[in-house]
């Protein structure tokens, strides 16, 4: 049984698996809370006319939403104690959510690595969430940093795991049934396809938004993610930050509604290839995004892939930031790579 306080880095081992407690159940009430917190717009999760005419039986619960519940899952017994979320990798969305279906998720430690310091080690695992049928519904990798309950507990052998740098285009979970020209310019006002965008193009997303801290805690409370470190200001008092950091996947969700403006013809979230937290978020930040379209591919006559860096940067203008600098400033908080399905012209 997980210990009260929670697991410490030294209580993990390679191969070790959870299978994680409290199934969730999504609802309707999931599904406007989590708009009303982030201001997500993306049209087959907001209208059930555009989401049948794609050729969902209704509209499909967000992707991120339903990650945020699965990622909420996992981390009383991955990083309840963590001192930071540290990156995701070969992250996968293979079959659509809907109001009513019920998660559940397991996951298995794939490495281990102690830091120098000797106080934390970085805990690798391989987590997956299943439907009411047990059906696979979204895969990913990731990496957090893990305090350990004893600094002179000896290190563990470094392991670490193969991740893929990206999921390849015919690795992509397409659902059969999806009419991508269903998405027309009269429900999301822009009539930019697949075809309109170019590779290396840069995309300033004009809207800020400021993250408040009744906003980031009950985002948190939805997603059931139960980490000190955005739930505990006592706890986080004697932390070098002083202050409770806003979960990461929630400057995601932020910044995936921000970048609407410039992707408004985005059918879903195919992937997350890769990402990774570069310096906290707390409560007043405002949040801006950049997006730059590193890849393109055709892959039916009727749909394409776009596969997007996105950039989360607080209280600077995106303008501002040199997205081909390799040495990002302070004020960038997010690197993500994930890739978009889009509809044919």
């Amino acid at each position: 049984m997980r210990p009260l306080t929670g697991y410490f880095f030294e209580d993990y081992q390679i191969g070790q698996k959870f299978v994680h407690s409290t199934p969730r159940t999504l609802t309707g009430g999931d599904v406007a809370l989590y708009i009303g917190l982030t201001g997500a717009r993306q049209p087959s999760h907001c209208a059930k006319t555009v989401a049948t005419a794609l050729g969902y039986t209704d509209s499909p619960v967000d992707d991120l939403l339903v990650f945020h519940i699965a990622f909420g899952k996992t981390v009383p017994d991955v990083s309840y104690n963590a001192v930071a979320n540290l990156g995701y990798a070969d992250c996968r969305f293979l079959q659509p959510v809907y109001v009513g279906d019920t998660l559940r998720c397991e996951s298995e430690v794939t490495g281990l690595k102690q830091n120098s310091n000797g106080k934390t080690g970085v805990v690798y695992v391989r987590s997956n969430a299943y439907n009411q049928d047990n059906a696979l519904v979204l895969t990913w990798a990731r990496w957090v940093m893990i305090s350990k309950r004893d600094a002179a507990t000896a290190a563990p052998d470094a392991v670490l795991p193969m991740l893929p740098k990206s999921v390849a285009a015919d690795a992509l979970s397409i659902p059969a049934f999806l009419t991508p020209r269903g998405l027309t310019e009269a429900a999301t006002g822009s009539g930019r396809f697949w075809e309109g965008y170019a590779v290396n193009e840069i995309i300033d997303h004009p809207a800020g938004m400021t993250l408040d801290e009744t906003d980031h805690t009950l985002a948190t409370k939805l997603y059931q993610n139960t980490a000190r470190v955005h739930f505990d200001l006592h706890h986080m008092k004697d932390s070098r930050f002083g202050r409770r950091l806003v979960y990461g996947g929630h400057v995601i969700s932020a910044c995936r509604a921000l970048s609407y403006d410039g992707l408004e013809n985005v059918i879903s979230i195919a992937a997350i290839n890769g990402g990774s937290h570069l310096n906290p978020t707390f409560a007043g930040d405002t949040l801006y995004a950049k997006s730059v379209v590193i890849e393109k591919s055709a892959l039916r006559d009727d749909l394409g892939a776009l596969r997007v860096r996105l950039l989360g940067i607080k209280n600077a203008a995106p303008s501002l930031i040199d997205a081909t600098n390799p040495e990002l400033p302070e004020n960038v908080v997010l690197d993500l790579d994930y890739t978009l399905l889009m509809p044919r012209k």
